[in-house]
């Protein structure tokens, strides 16, 4: 569920928080970071248990069409098959998932009249009413619970909640939302099939806690390998995400002898980017460049650059 991209954003968010609080220490760096991954899966699980739940307002939707007492046409035609169709009824009946959810104790955190009103406002969208009208079977659900999902995205109300709940959200949506895809497309849901949505321990073990771990004490290395190369800066006023991505690609380039060095620096350019200044990539891509290369000649890196 987690790419590698996910946990180097995960780790760089955490060495900031950090630079800012001066109180915490490595320890508590790393359980920030063993919460953060948890936090993720987490999120991932909220988003199942909201599908759910809005999907089963329609049969209180039904219930009330049929109890009028003088119900309309489309009354009399609606069927509350956005929750009794074969997807939700695997998730419903999903006893590992159904555990999970006690757990987190998603139902007494929730106002279930916010369940409530995102499925009111979803149920005036005109692909929802044709669903229900001229829904033909399995692929139909589909389709509308994806449609279902997009208008969630999009809607302020769910998007609050999910800060309230998590702030993580907003850095996190991209890979849960691509996960929440991929339940919805599937077939078959056995007991055990939410167990391949938690982030790997080579991911996030392997690779991400021993990142952060080498990051953490890399503070010799950066002072003899790259404040040289910081020259024409004064090191104290760069950037201090700069500052991150660049301990974080000296330790990768350093201790993780399968990943290659280009692989690394287009990593931390491109993830520059998005999370620091727009001269941020020149920098980092300009002074790494050159560590590699001094790395490599004194033969501290045996690798391909």
């Amino acid at each position: 569920m987690l790419s590698r991209r996910s946990v180097r954003i995960k780790i760089m968010q955490i060495l900031y928080a950090q630079h800012r609080d001066k109180e915490l220490n490595n320890s508590e760096v790393l359980e920030l970071y063993k919460d953060s991954v948890e936090k993720t899966f987490e999120l991932f699980l909220l988003n199942l248990f909201l599908m759910i739940e809005i999907a089963k307002v329609s049969v209180e939707d039904e219930g009330k069409r049929v109890s009028k007492y003088v119900p309309t046409e489309d009354d009399r035609l609606f069927k509350s098959t956005l929750y009794h169709n074969d997807i939700i009824k695997g998730l419903v009946n999903n006893k590992n998932l159904k555990l999970r959810f006690s757990n987190l104790k998603f139902s007494k955190n929730i106002d279930s009249d916010i369940i409530k009103k995102l499925y009111k406002s979803f149920s005036e969208q005109d692909s929802y009413i044709d669903y229900w009208h001229n829904r033909k079977g399995l692929e139909d659900d589909r389709k509308i619970l994806l449609e279902l999902y997009r208008f969630l995205r999009a809607s302020e109300i769910f998007n609050e909640l999910m800060e309230e709940m998590y702030y993580q959200w907003i850095s996190e949506k991209s890979v849960v939302i691509g996960a929440v895809k991929k339940v919805l497309k599937r077939t078959d849901f056995e007991d055990d099939f939410i167990l391949e949505y938690i982030p790997s321990k080579e991911t996030t073990e392997v690779f991400g806690r021993n990142l952060l771990e080498k990051t953490l004490t890399i503070e010799p290395e950066f002072e003899k390998y790259v404040v040289p190369r910081l020259l024409k800066w004064d090191k104290d006023r760069v950037a201090v995400v700069d500052t991150v991505f660049i301990k974080m690609s000296l330790a990768e380039i350093l201790y993780f002898e399968t990943i290659p060095c280009n692989v690394t620096l287009n990593e931390y350019v491109e993830l520059s980017k998005d999370y620091s200044t727009d001269k941020s990539k020149e920098f980092i891509n300009g002074v790494m460049d050159k560590v590699v290369r001094d790395l490599k000649d004194k033969g501290l890196v045996k690798k391909n650059i």
